[in-house]
């Protein structure tokens, strides 16, 4: 047999690689594909300590939150001569600028790529100028784009509606799965002095920081258990950002608990009775799966991404978005539930993730794109298939 089929993955850090894609990358690399990952260099490049055999090629023209078009024409050129010389026969592009740049440089490099849509993020949840720009790059981008993956319906939908991509483009995946097995439920009881209820994510405003506080606020008047803890890092590049002083008035005024961010976040929600992230929109927020593979009840909003992981009254509740007082009144609700009861819609959280976003489920979807885009010849994927370690 000839040397084995090459694939590229993209993303804008090294950060989402290791958060991300390790799991997609080692099933790859398990079915018999040679992988190249292609993304800025940060601290996270640890990874390649423990991912053997996978070949690391830095991004240097790469500004994920940068909106200097010079910078994104290097970008593209820069993408377009990897692709030329390393001749992948398939690239999977992840993040906003991989999706559109890596997507035109692998077009004019001649190679088959896949763009996944992780979630719409500012650009599409703010009309401004920024917002006007990228609908028409993403059009043009997955013009000719083989497939294109969605976390969330709702995107999905939306794409459609604006035309961006076609029916017979478009494909839609529980996320980017969850590791049942590392995010396992803890059996000992808890301590049932407190009540907690757990955000974490970025300390974005679209990520319902403000409305948490405010509802945080409301409910520690009303139930002396409950506290309201905060995980995440403050992100001063994001046009979206929380102030580091606004935090810390937050915590001067004891509305929440702020524990900065973290690297491990299941010390956290195993001490944590409920998830609660109010999100603007999401494209399937992992710390809610997360915390659902841990068993824990989820409170959010009826958005995008979110509703995807709450069926109402059965494993949490949903909430309108930028309402602090609705978002109050379903972290009472809770609150003052059995303990039975938040134990059950605990238990029914795990059931769905185990159903809808496990990460086995969530790769074999991407295995058996990869092997139908660059039709594998049936000797390797028999290959592949004997050797029992797919998933």
């Amino acid at each position: 047999m000839g040397e084995k089929p090459k694939i590229a993955i993209v993303a804008n850090s090294t950060w989402n690689i290791f958060n991300f894609r390790l799991s997609l990358i080692k099933t790859l690399k398990a079915a018999g594909f040679r992988v190249i990952v292609i993304a800025p260099v940060d601290e996270y490049i640890e990874y390649l300590s423990d991912s053997y055999f996978t070949k690391h090629i830095p991004l240097r023209n790469m500004r994920a939150q940068s909106r200097n078009p010079f910078k994104d024409l290097l970008l593209l050129n820069e993408l377009y001569r990897i692709y030329r010389r390393e001749q992948p026969d398939l690239v999977l592009h992840f993040t906003v600028k991989p999706n559109i740049y890596g997507s035109i440089a692998a077009r004019m490099a001649g190679i088959k790529s896949v763009s996944t849509v992780t979630g719409l993020g500012y650009a599409f949840l703010n009309k401004n100028l920024l917002n006007n720009l990228v609908r028409p790059l993403y059009r043009r981008a997955f013009r000719k784009i083989s497939r294109v993956i969605f976390h969330n319906h709702d995107d999905a939908k939306l794409f459609l509606k604006q035309r961006v991509v076609r029916p017979e483009q478009s494909m839609v995946v529980g996320g980017s799965g969850v590791d049942m097995g590392f995010f396992a439920p803890e059996n000992k009881k808890r301590n049932r002095d407190k009540f907690i209820f757990l955000f974490a994510g970025r300390l974005l405003k679209d990520k319902g920081i403000v409305e948490f506080t405010i509802a945080s606020r409301q409910l520690l008047r009303l139930a002396k258990r409950a506290e309201c803890w905060v995980i995440g890092e403050l992100n001063d590049s994001n046009p979206s950002a929380i102030s580091k002083y606004q935090v810390f008035n937050w915590v001067s005024e004891k509305a929440i608990r702020y524990f900065g961010h973290t690297k491990d976040i299941r010390k956290y929600i195993r001490q944590a009775d409920v998830m609660v992230l109010p999100s603007y929109r999401e494209g399937l927020p992992r710390a809610i799966l997360e915390a659902m593979a841990m068993q824990k009840p989820i409170i959010s909003t009826d958005v995008a991404g979110c509703r995807e992981t709450v069926e109402e009254g059965v494993n949490g509740l949903l909430v309108p978005p930028k309402d602090p007082d609705a978002l109050a009144e379903a972290m009472l609700q809770m609150y003052q539930m059995e303990e039975e009861e938040v134990e059950e819609m605990g238990f029914q959280s795990r059931e769905l993730c185990r159903r809808k976003f496990d990460v086995r489920i969530i790769n074999m979807r991407y295995l058996e794109l990869v092997r139908k885009l660059i039709n594998l010849p049936e000797d390797v994927e028999e290959e592949s298939t004997r050797s029992g370690v797919l998933l």
